[in-house]
């Protein structure tokens, strides 16, 4: 039994008692208790006017009151105990959040809290002055400041994987990036940047390359018509020569190709220079590009066949489609081995339409794969030179696809090929008119699904 209600217990009884004995003997047990019971009662109504007044006071006492005797004593001290704990909790509590707080107004990045209701409640000094909120602006819908019709989408969608990036609503000439990250009941934490500087260095790094890719362009052709030549009297040409210009003229042909692909590539980065979009016929294309591509690998002795469903059509860019396309199939004929197959669909999925290049090469360990799409990156160097690879068409292909609001995927397991596919879409399908005849390829070989 608790120590404290033991004595409160032995303490009643000592009360009561005595007024028992003297009662039976008096043979007036009642009115001997009575007296006992008010004292009691009174006692007790003495000692929770104290506990109401203290109470009152929200316990906030620097010491509890030593009343009631022993029970109440040990209730007061529990709670007190609770309290100071308590407060000492809730201190160091607001003391992190303090911390936080300075921390998060120190950021340079602009922090923005937005409710449930897409109203603004907090935000640090970098907001105001990247956005140009002021005080009498909280508990604002946020779209009031920033009305750029892709802010508005972008927020309203909900789909926040990706950063945002569009003109500062104060200074136009300023680009910020925005990320929303969601938490609670559908509140929001809102964090901008300035971003300018970027986009500034990523301009002149794709007009550094347009321009001097354009700039070698003349003096290579130039170079490579003058080898031409040389090469075309080859009987003149002392043999310690020729193989020099032989070399000579396959590096320039190399060189050639490079700087092709970063012409297309920095056409592609180009908003200003888009190409002009149409309904592309993929059937058509893929028996175009499986012919060219037969003569590239007419010493491979490779089969390519296709599964193409002649009514799908897609809309967009011929020279770019027919381009990324060519680089995929050129890719699986550079690293598969003589007399392998390499298998071309083109099917539309439940949520998307895919063209997809199957090959039985020798396949891609895991951890290159996510970097494959970076400019110049090669699995072997010495390789993919002596294949004549430029490390772009890849690059070009996740271009293509950027435009076009599509997605690549690659699929590899080592010793048995790869799968590299381009998913659209749908907005972007078209059906054949039926009244359009099919083309019609006697080499076009059906393979099955996979």
């Amino acid at each position: 039994m608790n120590k404290a209600f033991h004595k409160e217990f032995i303490l009643a009884f000592s009360c009561v008692f005595p007024f028992l004995i003297l009662g039976l003997w008096k043979h007036a047990f009642l009115w001997g208790e009575i007296p006992v019971l008010l004292f009691l009662y009174s006692r007790q109504l003495f000692v929770l006017h104290h506990f109401r007044q203290w109470i009152k006071s929200k316990l906030m006492s620097t010491d509890y009151p030593e009343i009631g005797g022993s029970l109440w004593g040990e209730v007061f001290f529990q709670l007190y105990s609770q309290k100071r704990d308590e407060e000492i909790n809730l201190a160091q509590l607001r003391g992190i959040l303090e911390r936080a707080r300075s921390s998060i107004e120190a950021l340079e990045e602009g922090v923005v809290l937005i409710d449930r209701r897409g109203n603004l409640e907090w935000w640090n000094p970098s907001a105001t002055f990247l956005l140009g909120l002021k005080e009498q602006d909280r508990n604002q819908p946020i779209t009031n400041f920033l009305r750029d019709p892709r802010f508005i989408e972008y927020f309203r969608r909900g789909n926040y994987k990706d950063p945002l990036d569009i003109p500062s609503p104060i200074e136009h000439n300023k680009q910020l990036q925005f990320e929303i990250t969601t938490f609670g009941e559908n509140d929001r934490l809102l964090v901008c940047w300035d971003t300018t500087l970027l986009r500034n260095l990523e301009n002149m790094r794709k007009e550094f390359v347009a321009n001097v890719s354009h700039e070698l362009k003349t003096p290579l052709t130039v170079f490579s018509g003058y080898l031409e030549t040389l090469l075309d009297y080859d009987e003149d040409i002392p043999p310690q020569w020729k193989k020099a210009l032989n070399h000579m003229q396959a590096q320039t042909k190399r060189m050639t190709l490079i700087v092709n692909d970063l012409l297309t590539l920095s056409r592609l980065e180009s908003s200003q220079n888009k190409s002009r979009e149409m309904v592309i016929d993929i059937h058509a294309m893929l028996n175009e590009i499986r012919n060219d591509a037969l003569m590239y690998s007419a010493d491979r002795q490779q089969s390519i066949q296709i599964d193409c469903d002649p009514n799908l059509q897609l809309y967009g860019s011929l020279e770019d489609i027919r381009s990324a396309f060519m680089n995929l199939v050129t890719n699986a004929i550079k690293y598969s081995p003589e007399h392998s197959t390499i298998l071309l669909f083109w099917r539309k999925e439940s949520h998307y339409i895919a063209f997809s290049v199957i090959d039985q090469g020798h396949g891609i360990e895991s951890h290159h794969i996510p970097r494959l799409t970076e400019r110049f990156y090669r699995i072997d160097v010495s390789r993919s030179t002596r294949l004549g690879g430029t490390g772009l068409g890849l690059a070009i292909v996740k271009h293509v696809l950027i435009n076009h609001q599509g997605q690549l995927s690659i699929r590899s397991e080592l010793g048995k090929g790869s799968s590299f596919s381009m998913h659209f879409p749908l907005n972007r399908m078209r059906l054949k008119e039926k009244s359009e005849e099919p083309v019609k390829d006697a080499d076009v070989v059906p393979v099955g699904r996979l």
